[in-house]
């Protein structure tokens, strides 16, 4: 597991805005740690390590060029990239779980995949192969991504400021952000492993 305050210390605020990017907008990111990136954030700007508002500005529209990027690149690329395993970043199942996904909730796909690592990697990649309509797209995109960083980051900046010692309660709290955002991945391998035995 990716320690979030070590990639914070190493990287700093351009390299979070790279990161929420990245795990957005490119395929290689969906291993990255958004949320208990943000979240350890969050708690470090209430130290005023980071400004607040930059944090969350840049940390949003991060998210929002992030998605349109995977956007356009479903469009032009569409399942070629897909048609075969290549090696670990390019696996079929992705697209497919997040076909999933889309089935299960429509163009709010765009919006819940952000809370779900791995989807919200993916999510708006299948966007772009169903062409789905850019406005649309770009609309949900817009909503999910201020939702997300806000939500996470201020909820790591509220809790810093309310506590003594933050920093000793970083690596806990973002590992537990990291269980609870994997719960709905578990529950869908489980789900599946159980449609097999039965």
């Amino acid at each position: 597991m990716l320690d979030p305050i070590l990639i914070i210390k190493t990287v700093g605020l351009i390299g979070i805005i790279f990161i929420i990017f990245a795990e957005t907008g490119l395929f290689f990111g969906f291993f990255f740690p958004g949320d208990s990136l943000l979240f350890t954030a969050g708690i470090l700007a209430s130290q005023n390590i980071f400004n607040i508002y930059y944090l969350l500005l840049f940390c949003i529209l991060a998210a929002i060029i992030g998605d349109s990027v995977g956007y356009w690149s479903g469009k032009k690329y569409g399942r070629k990239l897909f048609e075969r395993d290549v090696g670990f970043f390019f696996k079929k199942k992705r697209i497919y779980d997040a076909e999933e996904f889309y089935k299960k909730y429509g163009k709010y796909t765009i919006i819940v995949a952000r809370f779900v690592p791995i989807i919200r990697t993916f999510a708006p990649i299948i966007a772009g192969i169903g062409s789905m309509d850019y406005k649309t797209f770009l609309s949900f995109n817009i909503f999910g991504g201020i939702l997300w960083v806000s939500a996470i980051t201020l909820l790591g900046y509220t809790l810093g400021g309310l506590i003594n010692d933050p920093d000793k309660y970083i690596i806990p709290i973002a590992l537990f952000i990291i269980f609870i955002s994997f719960i709905p991945i578990v529950i869908k391998i489980f789900k599946e492993r159980f449609k097999k035995v039965f």
